[in-house]
């Protein structure tokens, strides 16, 4: 594998070249503005693609060093874009909205996955017991909550070591926290945006989805490409991975089925042993109750006696 190869006219066909409206422009993407048509800002395409390889190299050897990457994307229309492109290359995403301190203040955050964590297991395994129906229903709440801002970041387990940005004056706030930090940053820069802000700014739509699809595509190849090479470096081959897996899931089947034919073997035992102590206990059972018939047979027995000596003396 190698870093993936694109196109001038792939980038047209996904409408990376269309701009904002005119009105609406950054002073500062002049110099990336080919021109005007229809009062919409058309993106020079020329300058955008070195740009857009220059940051896919970047992710790439960040990825080859075993770096973290963390995807950001919290507008409508790249939500899920955002979240498929990120697992699909075992990276960290931010698709619904950005914490505040979410990289400033981790320790914060790190408490909300653990709480997260909690929840899910509580309800996993159904430990739910002295909870009222009212609290329950405010505990699910709370974990849809968290699990919708924190499930992409769960186990990232520190600062990431790149963000990646889609609509840069919306993830702002994201994009002040890496720099306070000294995380580099690739942006998605629209004719809205200033490019200053961002270590890697790439020129291009930043609203339409198929563009928007196209960068995530091309990003998580790219760090797909130096997981790879991160892989070769340490002399195992990446075939020899993909064998290893359906291996593993083979074992774990086979030892589930032993298992299973293990509780089945033992559960008849189980059942005999059972039959047998409840009938050594029923016949244990007869004698004793045999004996308290006998005995309120005589009490009985007495108290008409002593019923009959009354009348006989009266």
């Amino acid at each position: 594998m190698s870093l993936p190869k694109f196109t001038i006219r792939q980038m047209i066909e996904n409408g990376v070249h269309f701009g904002h409206h005119a009105r609406r422009w950054n002073p500062k993407m002049a110099e990336y503005i080919y021109g005007k048509k229809d009062n919409v800002h058309i993106i020079d395409l020329q300058q955008t693609y070195p740009m857009l390889y220059t940051a896919l190299n970047t992710a790439r050897e960040i990825a080859a060093n075993g770096g973290k990457i963390l995807f950001v994307g919290t507008k409508r229309q790249a939500q899920d874009i955002i979240k498929e492109s990120a697992e699909r290359c075992g990276q960290y995403y931010v698709n619904y909205r950005w914490l505040g301190g979410m990289l400033t203040n981790w320790k914060t955050v790190y408490k909300s996955i653990s709480r997260l964590n909690k929840l899910n297991d509580m309800f996993e395994n159904n430990s739910t017991e002295g909870y009222t129906k009212k609290e329950l229903l405010n505990l699910k709440k709370e974990q849809e909550k968290l699990a919708k801002e924190l499930n992409g970041v769960m186990n990232m387990g520190g600062q990431p070591d790149l963000l990646f940005v889609i609509d840069m004056p919306k993830e702002d706030l994201a994009i002040k926290e890496a720099k306070k930090l000294g995380i580099p940053v690739i942006g998605i820069a629209d004719t809205n945006s200033d490019p200053t802000l961002v270590d890697f700014p790439v020129p291009g739509n930043d609203d339409a989805v198929r563009a928007i699809q196209f960068y995530c595509e091309l990003l998580s190849s790219a760090i797909l490409d130096g997981i790879q090479a991160e892989i070769a470096a340490q002399g195992v081959k990446v075939e020899e991975i993909v064998a290893e897996k359906p291996a593993r899931k083979k074992a774990a089947k086979k030892e589930e089925v032993e298992a299973e034919a293990e509780t089945e073997a033992e559960a008849p035992v189980e059942k005999k042993t059972a039959t047998k102590k409840a009938t050594a206990e029923k016949k244990a059972a007869a004698p004793k109750k045999a004996a308290t018939k006998t005995t309120a047979a005589k009490k009985t027995a007495t108290t008409k006696t002593a019923a009959k000596k009354k009348a006989a003396a009266e």
